[in-house]
């Protein structure tokens, strides 16, 4: 379900005087989360998708693996419901976890718990992860219209194969592992772009899907580097114009042990 993800107010601007302007930003709301009739999660989020936003979240959280578990899903006429039927029962563990995410998310599952470490391959020439990058935020995003929100992309190779924006980092993941369970979409072997920070319950969504490459124009966490390095998963930060810095299997990005150059004032 599409909703309204921005809308025109009235503001104040000071530079060296006053003027009154008017312009787009960013519309946050809250989506429950119905699974089987019970509530499960409310979350903040940018009112679109919802629906993808649902069985994504279902989907990171070990409580859907496939599209055939799903009977149906209904989205309340006001986007703040989704209604999620599922063709089994569900056991929900009493512990929740907050996340460090944008309005405490929240999780059942420990971002830390184990995954096997994803298959070698599937490199990637630094000059197309800049490419594709580029290609993240379209003339007609809500990015570029309203600015303040968070952009994922999923990649194959040298295509994006789908790009999510929402107010929550987290949540964009979540959109975008939605849309691919209900397209019928495979995300293992993908390529992972996110704006967020790399904190570790992101890169745990990424191994989840099976990106052995996830790559963010922002910083990643000391954990989420650990987790990187023992799931065997790409992992680069500050992915600008023309530089990156790869924390964890840089051999996917063609780099062999360059020599080490301390930053460190001396």
């Amino acid at each position: 379900m599409m909703g309204m993800s921005s809308m025109v107010i009235d503001w104040y601007e000071y530079r060296q005087r006053w003027t009154r302007k008017s312009d787009e930003v960013i519309v946050e709301a809250s989506v429950s989360i119905f699974v089987n009739g019970v509530e499960i999660s409310t979350l903040m989020c940018s009112p679109q998708e919802q629906n993808y936003l649902a069985l994504g979240f279902l989907k990171s959280e070990g409580l859907l693996t496939e599209l055939a578990e799903i009977d149906h899903v209904h989205t309340s006429k006001d986007g703040c419901c989704v209604d999620v039927w599922l063709t089994h029962e569900i056991q929900l563990p009493e512990r929740r976890i907050v996340t460090s995410g944008c309005g405490d998310g929240v999780t059942f599952r420990d971002p830390a718990e184990g995954i096997d470490p994803l298959p070698d391959g599937n490199p990637l020439d630094p000059e197309t992860l800049f490419v594709l990058f580029n290609q993240l935020h379209r003339p007609d995003s809500l990015h570029v219209r309203a600015r303040g929100v968070h952009t994922s992309g999923l990649a194959d190779g040298n295509q994006l194969l789908f790009v999510t924006e929402d107010v929550g980092r987290h949540n964009t993941i979540d959109k975008m592992l939605g849309y691919c369970i209900s397209h019928g979409i495979e995300t293992r072997g993908r390529t992972l772009l996110t704006t967020g920070r790399i904190s570790s319950e992101m890169l745990h969504k990424g191994a989840m899907m099976g990106c052995p490459i996830v790559a963010s124009r922002n910083s990643p966490t000391s954990m989420s580097v650990e987790m990187a390095r023992a799931w065997n998963i790409t992992l680069a930060g500050y992915v600008r114009r023309n530089s990156m810095r790869v924390y964890a299997h840089p051999e996917r990005l063609g780099c062999r042990e360059p020599s080490v150059v301390s930053t460190s004032n001396e």
